[in-house]
């Protein structure tokens, strides 16, 4: 069995630095990376995507929210064609950096509330899914596992792999426990751990307030701003090793 271990990169911007980059960059296999919308500028893209080669991981997009001020976990209101042209432009400035060091974007991974909303509303995530199409070099999308952005997706021949979180809760429809929840974020590496062993043994990831619910994932995401993140991802590559489980990317770099 093999697994994806991702992490979303290069979310700081001018002198503001978010998370152990260069760390994190030792552990996980596929980095999603700030396009300048909710995080991240053209000098923090080319740091991260440099650092992304030199260790061999493949490198992803990872479009928001243009809300600094809120991460981008806030829901800007847009129609959806706008949301596209937004996705567009934020993933074409990380392939033009990228394309300066001689590397490649291989997929896209929406950014906080722009994926939460992608996950439930299908124009949302049709429209996502049409920017990612019309993009040069055959990307592929990374959607929260069981969500309207897979089945867009799907219908219109993009390829597209799944994830779970190492370090959120879920709720019984195999949503993440909104962040202003008690709960909703795990700091324990050691349960968090345990707990991804066991869904890759079973297939079902445990809830609040229900059953395990059947989950399907090619791919771990642990968040780089989370406060001990890297301690988290070096955790769960070790007893992911400890069970037998492969770490590798999903991609090619």
């Amino acid at each position: 069995m093999k697994i994806d271990l991702n992490s979303d990169l290069g979310e700081g911007f001018g002198p503001w630095a978010m998370g152990d980059d260069a760390a994190m960059l030792d552990v996980v296999t596929s980095a999603n990376i700030a396009c300048g919308g909710h995080a991240g500028d053209p000098e923090t893209m080319f740091m991260t995507v440099q650092r992304a080669i030199e260790r061999g991981v493949v490198i992803g997009a990872h479009p928001g929210y243009a809300d600094r001020e809120g991460f981008g976990r806030r829901i800007i209101p847009m129609k959806p064609v706008e949301i596209g042209r937004m996705v567009a432009a934020q993933v074409g400035s990380l392939q033009g950096i990228a394309a300066m060091s001689g590397a490649a974007v291989r997929y896209v991974k929406p950014h906080g509330a722009l994926g939460n909303l992608a996950a439930d509303d299908r124009a949302v995530a049709d429209a996502i899914v049409v920017a990612v199409a019309a993009l040069p070099g055959k990307l592929a999308v990374l959607a929260i596992s069981g969500t309207e952005l897979e089945l867009a997706a799907r219908a219109q021949g993009v390829e597209v792999f799944s994830e779970i979180f190492a370090d959120r809760a879920y709720l019984p429809n195999g949503r993440l426990v909104p962040r202003s929840q008690a709960g909703a974020v795990l700091h324990d590496a050691e349960e968090a751990a345990v707990r991804l062993v066991r869904f890759l043994e079973t297939g079902r990831m445990p809830v609040i307030e229900g059953p395990p619910i059947q989950l399907a994932a090619q791919s771990i995401c642990v968040h780089g701003d989370t406060p001990g993140a890297l301690a988290m991802a070096q955790t769960i590559r070790a007893k992911l090793g400890d069970a037998d489980v492969s770490v590798a990317a999903f991609l090619r770099a």
